[in-house]
């Protein structure tokens, strides 16, 4: 009977003590992806102050906090000498995200422009 008991205690405690990355979620989270074939020196998303900071091919940013978000934003993003322009006309009809985590996987084309898939993570 002791050992049931034990396993229990064990069990509730484990279960109690995990916590899984969105329990305590209280923001918008945003990473960048980079899908292409050059490195991001930098890259900003809308107004934020802080950029995302060398992001290679494949990789991820870290996640970053956002008061308001959006399928879509303005990117900026700084390659070598080279910078790169996503320049959304407007928001009209947008909603905001939603509290959660996000990734732009951002890709630049042959001509320069910036292509941006939205994802839910």
């Amino acid at each position: 009977m002791k050992k049931y008991v034990l396993v229990l205690a064990v069990l509730a405690t484990v279960g109690i003590s995990c916590t899984d990355r969105d329990d305590e979620l209280d923001a918008v989270n945003l990473r960048i992806k980079n899908v292409s074939s050059i490195i991001f020196d930098e890259v900003i998303v809308g107004e934020a102050p802080d950029p995302h900071m060398n992001v290679t091919p494949d990789s991820y940013s870290e996640y970053f906090i956002y008061e308001t978000a959006y399928q879509y934003a303005y990117i900026q993003i700084t390659s070598g000498e080279d910078t790169f322009v996503l320049q959304p006309i407007d928001f009209v009809g947008e909603t905001e995200l939603p509290i959660g985590f996000y990734t732009y996987e951002l890709d630049v084309s042959d001509t320069g422009d910036v292509l941006l898939n939205f994802v839910i993570d």
